[in-house]
């Protein structure tokens, strides 16, 4: 062999080993390959592997962890069933589930104990069943029902919605009240109620509201005969401090007399206030409502308020709206009250200056009027901080400028609350030293057939006015009575304005007369100036509206023709003295009631008791009678039931009866109203009182009481 053919050979081996070497290598590769993907899915299979253990160990924990939350929870729910009933057996009041069949399901110790223990009353019985256990063993005191009554009873009770509470009486003579609720599903959820000691409770507050309406009683009854038996007597100190203060005194007699007078009418003032006080307090006074002229009231307080203002420079004024109504309907008494203490007030811390009471009313178009009353004055004020102070029970403003009044400080308070009762309010305004104005609002029914009536204007040739005086109250009343009247009003504080160029001149001051005019010239006159005399015709102030139109127009008829002399009334009239019969008992009033009636032109016929009265009034029929109404044998109401039964078997005219009473009680007016006396005085008796009803009440045809 040649050495070309060993090279090609051994060429060609070489070539074979590296074919084979490279297949090799090519084969361990993919075997290399096979054995990373089989340790790649072996790899992702141990991962499956394991995540699935974790997971089976976690199911596995949840599994014993829920169960132990739940064994936690059943224990907690078992020992909060314990920890429900044990406190529902330990709570005097019993429990008790029913089904929605009826069955009770579970009770309390408290709702068995009442059944003393029957194994009969337990979970299944029926509520029908138990019922008519509760009856036939006597359990329940039936109070006179009949047992099947009482078991229909209850059962219906339960068909109701809402279910009724019911209260039960027990045997042993405790109280129950059933509480029962059905729920959503139909079960039904039943509390039984101990009530015994409420029921105790409500029988001791009746016992004691029985008693404490018996001693309201007694009081009441006390109050009353106490203001009798003091009125009484205080009739005779007042009356003789009158009478004595008419006689001839000297100035320290005069003094003496006057604080008689004055310390009498302050206690019974405060007792006034007392009994006012009392009546409210023990929810016993009532309000009686009529009809009533507003307007008229209010100047009725004046006059009886116009001596308290003698020797003071102080005027009363009356501004009141002309729209109103003429009569309202309200308590008149009450309302009368309330004014008496309002401007009373005003006139006790009022020096001087003046007081006006001011009367606006609202068409509230219901048929009431919403009427607004203030009563201002220039007195002495009242600070901030005490005007609420002022309207509470027994309080007055303490300070030195108004230490010298007395009183109760009970009258604003009684104010207050009658303003309430009558569903009003009352407000004050003031500054401590610059006077004050309280105000209440009420509202008001129209009487029927009251339909507002204003007051006409002034005539044609009267219509333009100069009115004369210095720019006070007076002039300022005066010229809004005039704009009222529709009046052409020109001021002047002095006669320097030409005259003749008016239809009137109206002058408030004797002293800023103009003189002779060719028009009419006539005094405005206020309260203070009663006593200033001028030969002027006079009109005034005090007067309604009406009535002061009506003085204007005769005034000044009367300027235009007064040379013409007045006629001379014709002789022999056959006028004669008005004759009137008196009974009273005591012997003191009796003098005073003489006294009173002295210089009056009167045929007086004054007896003891009711039935001298009687015999009297049969044997010679009087004009009038005034009649006590406390007397021994026939009293005042007695008396007038017989003359009014009387009048109507004989269809005599009806004799104006007036009764002088001590008694103060609203009970009492009431039924001396009823037993048919037409008006009452309470004494002690005034005067002036006395005069104005026997000039009211007297018929035509007598002589006038005064003489000339």
């Amino acid at each position: 062999m040649d050495g070309h053919g060993f090279d090609d050979r051994l060429a060609q081996e070489r070539r074979a080993r590296l074919a084979a070497e490279r297949l090799l290598v090519q084969k361990q590769e993919e075997l290399f390959a096979a054995n990373r993907k089989l340790a790649l899915q072996a790899e992702h299979l141990s991962d499956q592997v394991i995540e699935q253990r974790e997971e089976n160990a976690e199911l596995v924990g949840e599994t014993t962890r829920v169960r132990a939350d739940l064994e936690v929870a059943t224990q907690k729910a078992e020992r909060a069933e314990r920890r429900l009933w044990d406190s529902l057996d330990i709570i005097e009041d019993g429990f008790a589930i029913y089904d929605r069949s009826g069955r009770l399901v579970a009770a309390n110790n408290a709702f068995l104990r009442v059944f003393e223990g029957m194994l009969e009353v337990g979970p299944g019985a029926s509520y029908d069943s138990i019922l008519r256990i509760a009856v036939d063993e006597g359990i329940v005191d039936l109070e006179g029902e009949h047992p099947d009554d009482w078991v229909d009873r209850m059962t219906v009770r339960w068909e109701q919605a809402p279910i009724p509470r019911c209260r039960v009486k027990l045997w042993n003579g405790a109280f129950v009240e059933l509480v029962d609720k059905r729920s959503p599903e139909g079960d039904m959820v039943s509390l039984m109620l101990d009530i015994t000691q409420t029921i105790r409770r409500e029988h001791d507050l009746r016992d004691a509201r029985d008693q404490a309406e018996a001693a309201n009683r007694a009081k009441s009854a006390f109050l009353a005969n106490m203001s009798h038996e003091i009125r009484t007597p205080m009739n005779g100190v007042v009356g003789m401090a009158d009478l004595l203060r008419e006689t001839e005194l000297d100035e320290e007699q005069r003094l003496y007399a006057e604080t008689i007078k004055n310390s009498g009418e302050a206690l019974l003032e405060i007792i006034n206030d007392v009994l006012d006080y009392s009546k409210i307090e023990a929810d016993k006074l009532v309000l009686h409502s009529d009809a009533f002229d507003l307007e008229d009231l209010i100047r009725e307080i004046f006059r009886l308020l116009a001596p308290t203002i003698q020797g003071r420079d102080l005027q009363l004024m009356l501004d009141y709206d002309i729209f109103l109504p003429e009569r309202l309907v309200g308590d008149r008494g009450r309302i009368r009250q309330v004014l008496t203490n309002l401007v009373g007030n005003a006139v006790k811390f009022t020096e001087q200056g003046h007081i006006l009471v001011s009367v606006l009313g609202q068409d509230l178009g219901d048929g009431t009027f919403g009427v607004v009353v203030t009563v201002e004055d220039t007195g002495i004020g009242i600070a901030p901080d005490k005007q609420a102070h002022v309207f509470g029970e027994f309080n007055q403003v303490e300070d030195q400028s108004n230490r010298k009044y007395e009183g109760t400080g009970l009258g604003l308070s009684i104010t207050r609350r009658l303003v309430g009762m009558m569903g009003g309010e009352i407000w004050v305004e003031s500054e401590l030293g610059q006077g004050a104005t309280f105000g209440f609002r009420l509202v008001l029914p129209v009487a029927e057939g009251a339909a507002t009536d204003p007051v006409p204007p002034l005539p044609d040739g009267l219509s333009r006015v100069l009115l004369i005086g210095a720019d006070d109250i007076t002039r300022q009343m005066a010229e809004r009575a005039l704009l009222k009247l529709k009046a052409e009003v020109k001021l002047a504080e002095r006669p320097q304005v030409d005259p003749d160029q008016f239809d009137l001149v109206l002058v408030t001051e004797p002293a800023l007369d103009p003189g002779k005019l060719l028009v009419p010239v006539v005094l405005c006159r206020a309260a203070r100036q009663r006593e200033q005399t001028s030969d002027r015709p006079v009109v005034s102030l005090d007067d309604p509206l009406r009535l002061f139109r009506q003085g204007l127009v005769e005034a000044a008829t009367v300027e235009q023709v007064a040379s013409v002399p007045p006629a001379q009334p014709e002789a022999g009239t056959g006028q004669r003295p008005l004759r009137l019969l008196a009974a009273e008992d005591n012997k003191t009033n009796q003098v005073i009631f003489r006294k009173m009636l002295k210089g009056l032109t009167l045929d007086l016929t004054l007896v003891g008791d009711g039935q001298q009265a009687l015999d009297s009034y049969l044997s010679a029929r009087p004009d009038m009678l005034f009649t006590d109404i406390s007397m021994p044998g026939m009293d005042g109401l007695d008396l007038t039931r017989r003359i009014r039964a009387h009048e109507a078997e004989t269809g005599l005219p009806r004799l104006p009866i007036v009764a002088m009473t001590a008694h103060a009680m609203e009970d009492h007016k009431a039924e001396i109203l009823a037993a048919g006396v037409d008006h009452y005085l309470t004494k002690p008796l005034k005067k002036a009182a006395i005069v104005e009803k026997l000039e009211g009440l007297s018929p035509s045809g007598v002589l006038p009481l005064a003489p000339g």
